[in-house]
């Protein structure tokens, strides 16, 4: 694991306890009381001290029972009790522990692996490695990248790797691997005679215990036998095997500091128990906890238990703990940077000959807002090697501030070598300072690399903002904004900074981001498929969304003002109608009037908990209940609404840009997964469809005089690509024959003349075809549909038997993912499943639909951004008779001049459907109009 993120070690304090017992012989002090474990717990707490971890807590089993004692009352049953010697060692031990400084946790009606669990997961949700110490194999099923074990008894660490060389089966496996083998001492039931090798074997033919299940009638022999004998208590034995993730705690993994030690309790504790060596080091003053041992212990010469028993634990040397990597920085790309405050033209001749002449160059923008199209220039940044970097301050303000440069006569000397398409140059977020410098009469170009994208085509589910990637690979603490410029209400405008810690700060933001460059660069180099995608997908992109964004769309303001007024008067009669239906006035948008009246007052079942075990009243809630009462459908309409009022129709008016008189969203590349273009401020990918409301709101999106907004819209490009990735024979025959793709699913599931086919008939067969280009289950369909269970499985039994090609890559596809961890789209992006090995069943389940889900939706974003490329770079040849305003999806909208209509349809037509060669045609259906709703 890198040191690069801190770490959280967690301590399986029982698992200790009982391993130091009966590993140590029978230790005692003076007094006769048992020592031995306390002797071996300790010696295990030097080794984590040493280490001098981040956070660390001792994990401890609660009294009581917990919530595996209500599913099954045998369990544990056959667990013998505490030996009284060793039940006399647990409030000392725990004493010793807190005295130490570790922050000890025990919660009732779970058990310590769950406490542990759940704080491993949530550590690493937050960035922060785990080391979980123990010797217990149970919690092998929680390793994973940035969770290992360690057993200080014996030295060894898990990783993913050792987790397979140990036991055979990789960690997601390993709760079916404990299923299926059961365990005598907790007395979880298994199949008889099933050892490590068999369930291993198992595991390894027919992947998990689902597998297993389904093929038992294969088995042969006895073992066959039993397995078959304990089909209908195996699930229950699963369930038993996994440690929870999700046990309520009033702690977090960043709030278990170690604790300072207190003195005064170790010398007594250390006096009662006779462990005068660690006595003496106390009161020495040293620092640490560098070795116990009571005084009439036994040498280890004299202790001789083998290599499974004390001696290890004894001998515990220096590096017990295994200590995090380190990441392997070049010198040239680590430590602080050398850089100059530009104030003088001669600074400024000698900078812009260094530009010249470079082979790549840095840049970044200091401005007023993170409204590029409203921000105003402070200063700029550069720089042209490593560690080496300038800042040119152009507009500080503050009382005192140094003359600088005129901001005009800089940009006029820097507009050559920023406008040469020649000169190559690179950017974190770089379409940022481009439409900044836009607005300043400077059209940059030559934009070759961005980092940003760079870690995100490598790996988009990260995180990849500048502070991060500095820290993921460069082992390099950045200067960070508000380390400036302050924090909140005292947060003062980067104009106001001095210039010299604008320097530093600014120059670091240009350093920083070449020596990123120099850092991932050779990684996506290695990577053809991605290495493509970045080159010919995103880069180019860049440039083409950066013109989008400064063109903006044109917003009829009267519009939506009327439309507004009739959202609020329809909420005023939802509003008179809600009181009617509760009986009393209460307000619809608080969450508790709401759910006081529908599950205190209503007695309405709850079907969805907040985090917190409260009522819910989402959507989802109110939908599950949409059918039992009318007043969750009034106030599922109001919020939808005053959703498109508060988002829409009262805001987009405001947001306006009084330079340019349009609206301007900023697309984001660096978002979704998948590869999919984000939109924000304002978010124009969302506004609904489906409601009469929403679709009103696209009226306000006009085309000015003399042009029309023309709408392009891939026809149902994930199904075609799904056609296409499938080979399905069947699938693919109903688009080559310009067939109702749904209208044919419906015949071959229901076995009906296509004529034939009802409304709702058709309805399912949608439904089913998109849901399972999202991994839609047979529960989620049935929800869907308002049907059993049993009917919307037999459905997909249909589905899949009429087109088992889909069935087949469906399966591979959850394969090649399960094997590399990612998937790939037709043109080679990856995309990363964080959790397809997680051995939370929720979050695998919802990693395996991702897999199904992301080589379609990937592709199409693929698709979507060629055919942006392509015809963008027709339109740049044909001059100012069309521009592309939005991407929405599968959807690109265009204002065009009104003599030009039928020429750029045609065009627009053309490209789009040559953005791909799929073995099925790519349709596009184009709509012209005055605004984007008639014209979509």
């Amino acid at each position: 694991m890198s040191s690069s993120r801190p770490r959280l070690v967690l301590i399986d304090g029982s698992s200790y306890l009982y391993r130091a017992f009966h590993a140590l012989p029978p230790l005692t002090n003076a007094a006769g009381e048992p020592t031995g474990a306390l002797f071996g717990v300790v010696n295990m707490l030097r080794a984590t001290l040493k280490q001098k971890p981040d956070y660390a807590a001792f994990v401890q089993d609660a009294p009581g029972r917990t919530f595996r004692d209500d599913l099954y009352a045998a369990y544990k049953a056959n667990r013998a009790p505490m030996p009284d010697d060793l039940r006399a060692q647990v409030e000392p031990m725990l004493a010793i522990v807190a005295a130490l400084g570790f922050p000890i946790l025990r919660e009732s009606g779970v058990e310590a692996d769950d406490v542990i669990g759940t704080l491993a997961q949530r550590a690493l949700a937050a960035g922060i490695d785990v080391t979980i110490s123990t010797g217990d194999k149970d919690f092998a099923q929680l390793v994973a990248p940035g969770i290992e074990l360690v057993n200080t008894m014996t030295n060894a660490t898990l990783d993913d790797a050792g987790v397979f060389a140990k036991f055979g089966v990789r960690p997601d496996q390993i709760i079916d691997y404990l299923a299926l083998m059961g365990d005598s001492v907790d007395n979880i039931p298994g199949v008889e005679k099933c050892g490590p090798k068999t369930a291993a074997k198992w595991l390894a033919e027919y992947g998990s215990l689902a597998g297993v299940i389904a093929n038992a009638d294969k088995v042969s022999g006895k073992i066959g036998e039993n397995l078959r004998k304990a089909l209908q208590q195996l699930p229950l034995s699963q369930q038993l095997a996994t440690i929870k993730t999700d046990v309520v705690l009033d702690r977090g993994p960043d709030e278990l500091h170690l604790l300072d030690r207190d003195p005064g309790k170790l010398r007594d504790l250390y006096k009662r128990y006779e462990f005068n060596a660690a006595l003496k080091e106390l009161d020495a003053g040293a620092s640490g906890v560098q070795g116990i041992a009571p005084s009439d212990a036994p040498t280890q010469s004299d202790m001789s238990f083998g290599p499974d028993s004390t001696n290890a634990l004894v001998r515990a040397p220096e590096g017990a703990m295994l200590s995090a990597t380190t990441v392997a920085v070049p010198e040239a790309l680590s430590g602080p940077g050398s850089y100059e405050l530009v104030t003088t033209i001669e600074q400024l001749d000698a900078w812009i000959a260094k530009l010249q002449s470079a082979p790549l160059i840095a840049f970044d923008t200091e401005t007023t807002s993170l409204d590029s199209m409203r921000a105003e220039i402070i200063g700029i940044s550069f720089a042209v090697e490593p560690k080496q970097a300038a800042y040119i301050p152009l507009a500080h303000d503050y009382p005192g501030a140094p003359a600088q440069l005129p901001r005009d006569a800089v940009l006029a000397a820097l507009k050559p070598v920023l406008e040469d398409l020649a000169r190559p140059k690179l950017g974190q977020h770089a379409k940022y300072d481009i439409n900044v410098l836009s607005t300043h009469g400077v059209a940059v170009r030559g934009v070759v690399h961005d980092t940003m994208l760079e870690s995100y085509v490598l790996r988009s589910t990260q995180r990849h903002d500048m502070d991060t990637l500095a820290k993921r690979h460069l082992e390099f603490d950045t200067i960070r904004y508000e380390d400036v410029a302050g924090k909140g209400t005292k947060q003062i405008s980067f104009s106001e900074v001095d210039l010299d810690t604008a320097c530093r700060y600014a120059a670091e933001d240009a350093d920083i981001t070449l020596r990123l460059h120099h850092a991932m660069w050779p990684q996506l180099e290695s990577q053809p498929g991605p290495c493509a995608i970045y080159a010919d997908i995103e880069i180019p992109l860049v440039a083409v969304l950066a013109r989008m964004e400064q063109r903006g769309v044109l917003i009829d303001a009267h519009v939506l003002r009327t439309q507004s007024h009739e959202l609020a008067k329809r909420m005023h009669e939802l509003t008179e109608q809600a009181f009617m239906i509760a009986g009393r006035n209460f307000s619809l948008d608080s969450t508790k009037q709401l759910a006081a009246i529908l599950f205190d007052e209503f007695k309405l079942p709850i079907m969805v908990k907040t985090p917190g075990g409260q009522p819910s009243t989402n959507e989802e809630a109110l939908e599950a209940i949409a059918d039992q009462h009318e007043l969750p459908r009034v106030i599922l309409e109001y919020r939808s609404l005053a959703k498109l009022r508060s988002t829409y129709t009262e805001k987009l008016a405001q947001i306006v840009n009084p330079r340019t008189g349009r609206v301007h969203t900023s697309y984001g590349q660096a978002i979704a997964a998948t590869g999919r273009l984000s939109s924000s401020d304002p978010n124009l990918q969302n506004i609904p469809i489906k409601t009469a409301e929403g679709r009103r709101i696209r009226q306000a999106f006009v085309a000015p005089a003399g042009w029309k907004v023309v709408a392009a819209d891939y026809s149902q490009i994930e199904l075609r690509i799904l056609a296409h990735l499938s080979g399905d024979s069947g699938l693919m025959a109903a688009f080559h024959g310009g067939q109702d793709v749904h209208r044919a699913t419906a015949a071959e599931i229901f076995g009906l003349p296509q004529e034939q086919i009802d409304a709702n008939q058709r309805r399912a067969a949608k439904t089913i075809n998109f849901g399972l280009i999202y991994g839609m289950s047979a529960f989620g369909l049935a929800r869907a549909l308002g049907i059993t269970r049993g009917d919307a499985q037999d459905y997909m039994a249909r589905y899949f038997a009429r087109y088992p090609g889909v069935q087949t890559f469906m399966e591979e596809v959850r394969e090649q993912a399960r094997r590399d961890g990612y998937v790939e789209t037709l043109f080679g992006r990856r995309v990363y499943l964080d959790y397809i090995h997680s051995r939370n069943g929720a979050q695998r389940a919802g990693a395996e639909r991702a897999a199904i889900n992301a080589p379609m939706q990937g592709t199409a974003a693929d698709i979507i951004k060629r055919a942006m490329l392509s015809v963008d770079a027709w339109l740049q040849d044909r001059g100012d008779s069309a521009r592309m305003l939005m991407q929405v999806h599968d959807e690109l909208v265009f204002e065009v001049r009104e003599d030009h209509v039928e020429a750029i349809v045609s065009g627009v037509r053309e490209r789009m459907a040559a953005a791909a060669h799929l073995n099925v045609p790519l349709v596009v259906d184009i709509g012209v109009g005055a605004n984007w709703d008639e014209a979509h």
